[in-house]
């Protein structure tokens, strides 16, 4: 099974080259951040015309998700449980009821800029209740995945140039000390475990020629249960994406779980 984890930067403004990826990366679950319409808005149409079942949390010109899947969903939940006063969609979750059936999470975690701050307060206060509800799913003991734009450079290697995002909601120690807690509670970040390369990003800003210098940052992950992580093969950045006509300043990251 593939799961792909995409922050898309408006589904409706990049439609024809989300289409393309998606033909290309050929995933069985796809957790898509930042669609930037309303759930009714979503082009079910043209998703679905590509095999895909879909389970959308969109929300008006800001944020908003969607989970894409060859197989059928079930118990879908939108908003992020233990948070229902937040009004933002930020997390959707749903059974892909595959012959293994894997319970994903789609998240997309707060930017927090300017920290320290209200909003930076809002990223950490966000990430306990993830947590919180992290630790009610590893109590089941089944396999569950959890992707998203975390918005959390987790490494120094994570990143172009540290010095530049030291201060940086993405990379103050606080919110990397959130994110380690996560792992803490027995989940497995996929590229590290796959990969672990230094240097190896899943965003460019649009801004100062970022792409081409090579000027990225590693933000989107895919955190696994023990049950999911015993079938972790393999982790790839599709960085073509970057590169194609009207493109998200995000791409792709897809992990490859065995079967059983």
């Amino acid at each position: 099974m593939k799961i792909a984890t995409w922050n898309v930067n408006s589904i409706k403004a990049r439609l024809p080259t989300v289409i393309e990826v998606l033909k290309t990366i050929d995933c069985d679950v796809i957790c898509l951040q930042e669609i930037k319409c309303e759930t009714d808005n979503f082009p079910y149409m043209e998703i679905e015309e590509l095999g895909y079942n879909c389970a959308v949390h969109g929300q008006k010109s800001y944020n908003g998700l969607a989970l894409l899947s060859k197989h059928p969903l079930d118990d879908i939940q939108k908003g992020l449980p233990g948070n229902e006063e937040d009004d933002q969609a930020r997390y959707i979750e749903a059974l892909v009821m595959s012959d293994q059936p894997v319970r994903v999470g789609g998240l997309y975690l707060p930017n927090g800029n300017p920290a320290p701050g209200d909003k930076f307060d809002y990223k950490l206060g966000w990430m306990a209740h993830l947590a919180t509800h992290a630790e009610a799913l590893l109590e089941q003991e089944d396999a569950f995945v959890l992707a998203g734009d975390y918005n959390i450079i987790p490494r120094d290697v994570d990143c172009w140039d540290i010095a530049r995002w030291r201060d940086d909601a993405l990379a103050r120690p606080d919110a990397r000390a959130a994110f380690q807690k996560l792992k803490w509670l027995g989940l497995t970040e996929a590229f590290e475990a796959a990969d672990g390369r230094a240097h190896e990003y899943s965003f460019w800003d649009y801004q100062g020629g970022a792409w081409p210098k090579g000027h990225g940052i590693r933000i989107d992950h895919l955190l696994l249960s023990p049950q999911a992580a015993d079938r972790l093969e393999s982790v790839e950045i599709y960085k073509k994406a970057r590169e194609m006509e009207k493109p998200s300043d995000h791409v792709p990251v897809i992990a490859t779980l065995s079967a059983s």
